[in-house]
């Protein structure tokens, strides 16, 4: 059995997001005044060939820890699907 990995990797709310802010303006500017705030981050799927649930969250607990995401300045959250 295999698990489909979901990841979103966001900035922390405390950390500056420079893109956001550029994207925010860009939008005022097309006259989107509407859009308060933008936040932007990762999308990450990742196939994880493990027959149990908890073995695949356990290995993608440590790949968004280890290398996709920035532990300092960075969050992470999963769904995992299982696949065929």
């Amino acid at each position: 059995m295999a698990f489909k990995a979901k990841i979103k990797v966001t900035l922390r709310p405390s950390i500056l997001d420079v893109q956001g802010k550029a994207a925010q303006h860009a939008l005022e500017n097309l006259g989107y005044s509407s859009v308060e705030s933008i936040r932007i981050g990762k999308y990450i799927e990742v196939i994880i060939g493990e027959d149990f649930r908890a073995e695949a969250e356990q290995v993608c607990t440590e790949i968004c820890q280890k290398l996709l995401s920035n532990p300092i300045m960075e969050d992470f959250s999963f769904e995992l699907v299982p696949v065929n």
